[in-house]
């Protein structure tokens, strides 16, 4: 009897557990390293829509992401005189509104599919360990040194450790991967909330191309964010450098250096770093490669296509690529090469990443206005948009269901199976 896949993932974040809970349901063996001592708590919201929310649905994990809602219940725009204007409510089973009834904090999420996929025979997560480095990987087998100074071998490496990940860079040539920049920088982060706080999401635009928003959570606390676009060489010489440094607080230096004035809570945002548990600074940069795997060595979730929070579409993209992923490797025969799925897996997804991908560098300047003019403009342009798309005639006109498909699932009848035998329950 053949052994089951023996299959090493490099990353515990939503795209690593997703393609583990599947494998693992189709009999494969599942290592998953997370170089972090835990799971982390931190992260912004994020949300699941289209065609992703089919495939949580199919894995019976609905009514734990709706529990972990951020209880946010709508966005608006936030005027120069700090009221706000253009809100959009959230509806439940709509797409019409930027706030989905599926808001859920990154953390949150990752746990879900940690919790879902754990206890499963054939997975063990290993947290607090990495891959060292690649000592092999040829057409028999993936050999790997790990942190601790072990060697192991496996059938195939998936790397899903991120965006920036070393794992990558050591086995895929620089050439194989282009970095589109769109001079935009981000930092989040974790403030006490206050009795004026609401639960929308609000967006204020400061002059000098910066940008604030506060975002309920359902932690009794409020997530913070800036977004940034250096309007000098030399000022966007200073964030690169305080990005690359990795120095906390370099970067909170600069952030409060540069947003000084802004307007609006600039004060009380900027105040809230120093005692911040998870202040996370970073440029808004997109990952682009011209090829997923390397004989036995595939990327997957931002490690392969990082589209950006500009898309609002990074968690979907992870959780479809899993599911392909997971779909491909189930049809190949007993002791079978992974390239013929990794090809598939390439041929059946990548389309959607590049179109999701298709995001022009210059839309982010429209929301990130230089003077005042240019303000007034774009908050007069985006209220007309709101009044227009809120209509009720017009919202029977646009809105469909936030799980419409925007991807067509290629039919996996081994995915299928392993469900019907494992008897897993569908909440929808």
């Amino acid at each position: 009897m053949a052994s089951p896949l023996r299959v090493l993932v490099s990353g515990a974040g939503i795209a690593g557990p997703t393609l583990a809970w599947w494998l693992a349901k189709t009999g494969a063996t599942v290592t998953i390293l997370e170089k972090t001592p835990q799971l982390l708590p931190h992260g912004q919201n994020i949300d699941i829509h289209g065609t992703a929310i089919t495939v949580a649905k199919k894995m019976g994990l609905m009514d734990e992401i709706r529990k972990k809602n951020t209880t946010e219940k709508g966005t608006q725009f936030i005027a120069p005189d700090g009221k706000g204007f253009g809100r959009m409510g959230m509806k439940k089973g709509s797409s019409a509104s930027p706030t989905s009834e599926y808001e859920i904090l990154r953390g949150d999420l990752a746990k879900v599919f940690h919790t879902a996929a754990k206890d499963l025979p054939g997975v063990d997560f290993k947290f607090g360990m990495s891959v060292k480095r690649v000592i092999k990987n040829d057409n028999k087998e993936v050999e790997v040194e790990l942190s601790d100074g072990r060697v192991e071998k496996f059938d195939l490496l998936v790397i899903a450790d991120g965006q920036w990940s070393r794992l990558r860079k050591d086995c895929f040539p620089a050439s194989a991967v282009e970095v589109v920049d769109y001079n935009l920088f981000v930092a989040y982060w974790t403030m006490k909330r206050e009795e004026t706080d609401n639960d929308d999401w609000n967006i204020y635009q400061g002059l000098g191309q910066r940008g604030m928003t506060l975002r309920p959570d359902p932690y009794g606390t409020i997530r913070a964010a800036i977004t940034f676009m250096p309007p000098t060489p030399e000022i966007r010489k200073d964030w690169d450098e305080a990005s690359r440094s990795g120095d906390k607080t370099l970067q909170a230096d600069v952030l409060k250096r540069d947003f000084e004035g802004v307007g609006w809570q600039a004060e009380r945002l900027l105040g809230g770093i120093s005692t911040a548990p998870d202040f996370y600074f970073h440029p808004i940069q997109q990952i682009r490669m011209s090829q997923w795997s390397s004989n036995r060595v595939v990327c997957l979730g931002d490690s392969a296509w990082a589209p950006t929070p500009l898309t609002g579409s990074g968690t979907t993209l992870a959780i479809l690529g899993a599911y392909v992923l997971a779909g491909e490797l189930a049809k190949l025969s007993p002791g079978e090469h992974p390239g013929r799925a990794f090809q598939a897996y390439d041929d059946a997804f990548r389309p959607f990443v590049k179109e999701t991908q298709s995001f022009p560098v210059w839309v982010p300047r429209l929301v990130h206005p230089k003077t005042w003019r240019r303000r007034w403009f774009t908050q007069m342009a985006l209220a007309g948009v709101v009044r227009f798309v809120t209509h009720p005639w017009v919202i029977r006109w646009i809105d469909q269901p936030a799980d419409t498909e925007d991807y067509k699932l290629p039919e996996y009848a081994e995915l299928d199976e392993a469900i019907k035998a494992s008897e897993v329950p569908v909440s929808g």
